[in-house]
């Protein structure tokens, strides 16, 4: 044989080895793609970034992550410090902080170290609806960036990246769930964000008594359709500018008002720290008022401890400035001026947003 075929035959065998090793190495990696439901009558745009789509895999671990403490870094039992992200938001308070919480001081959340963080916590349902910036000033895009955030930040779980990915990697359960969802067993704070981003995107609330109306599968009373007409009326409380109504079934626009709830609202951590808007000042999101009777405490402070206050609020008690929102249409008379009985069918109406299949989402 000569030299040239011998070479020629050697590089053939090179070549096959290590095709045969490359295959051997290769891992049939295929996440289950999860199918996520989009309610009637919901937005069809959704806020899922091209490289962290939800699959089955990703969204179970996302899960177990955020009712495990290991996502601060600490594996123990002890009660006192076995806090997690369900600890402020707590599934049957409609994700939200909840009244009654423990870890509540002065309407806002207290976190690991014993300190609070400057706003209130913020409902977590329909979150892969929204696509105007989330916090109440919209300062970041991206779910995945807010996860991180809470995790670090010393007012909440006060972890660090190095910490929570120790704690996590050293248990055998997470490595197969993270070589599931994302291919490999390795554990990441990149990879830990996108899991609890895929859960909580997956957290849709849409089957209250209101939506059952709208699907004609209930009938609201007389006193509750009152108050929709209420709601949804300049004439009435003017309540719809801002939290929409039957056609913005996320009662809420995403956007951010100054609602007259201060007379001087210059404050950091506003929209307004945000765009540098002078008209932004006191200006926050409009929250969503699903789940409203019991996502207390209310505003972006927590000053208001029921639902009660915060009608008490917008009926007589508006203050205005030269930054009030002009959807404030009854900022002249200090507020919507309904009678006792109309407060009464307004809150009547607010009760049928309340989704008992998402309070027990856990």
């Amino acid at each position: 044989m000569s030299s040239h075929r011998i070479f020629t035959a050697i590089c053939l065998l090179l070549l096959l080895a290590c095709s045969c090793k490359k295959e051997e190495n290769k891992t049939d990696f295929c996440p289950t793609p999860y199918n996520l439901v989009i309610p009637r009558y919901f937005p069809t745009q959704l806020n899922i970034p091209s490289d962290n789509p939800l699959t089955e895999e990703g969204v179970a671990l996302g899960k177990a992550l955020f009712y495990d403490s290991s996502i601060r870094g600490y594996i123990g039992d002890n009660p006192d410090s076995m806090f997690c992200c369900a600890t402020c938001h707590v599934p049957s308070a409609g994700f939200d902080l909840g009244a009654g919480n423990p870890h509540l001081r002065n309407g806002k959340p207290v976190g690991v170290n014993g300190t609070s963080p400057a706003h209130n916590a913020m409902p977590l349902v329909n979150l892969v609806f929204n696509n105007e910036g989330y916090l109440w000033n919209g300062t970041t895009k991206s779910i995945e960036e807010i996860v991180g955030a809470a995790i670090q930040d010393p007012n909440e779980l006060a972890a660090t990246p190095e910490k929570v990915v120790a704690v996590i990697s050293s248990q055998a359960a997470y490595r197969a769930m993270f070589k599931a969802a994302f291919g490999t067993e390795e554990v990441t704070m990149n990879r830990i964000e996108m899991a609890v981003a895929q859960y909580l995107r997956t957290l849709i609330s849409a089957n209250s008594k209101f939506d059952k109306y709208l699907r004609g599968e209930e009938q609201l009373t007389a006193q509750e359709l009152r108050g929709y007409v209420l709601f949804s009326t300049e004439e009435g409380a003017d309540c719809f500018h801002c939290h929409g109504g039957a056609g913005t079934p996320l009662f809420t626009t995403h956007l951010f008002y100054n609602n007259a709830l201060d007379a001087h609202p210059e404050a950091a951590g506003d929209r307004f720290s945000v765009t540098g808007d002078a008209a932004d000042h006191g200006a926050y999101r409009a929250p969503t008022l699903r789940n409203i009777e019991v996502t207390a405490p209310y505003m972006h402070d927590g000053r208001f401890g029921t639902l009660d206050e915060v009608l008490q609020f917008y009926n007589s008690g508006l203050q205005n400035s030269p930054y009030v929102h002009p959807y404030m249409h009854k900022i002249n008379d200090g507020g919507a001026c309904l009678t006792p009985s109309q407060l009464a069918d307004l809150k009547a109406f607010l009760l049928t947003l309340t989704d008992e299949q998402i309070t027990v989402n856990n």
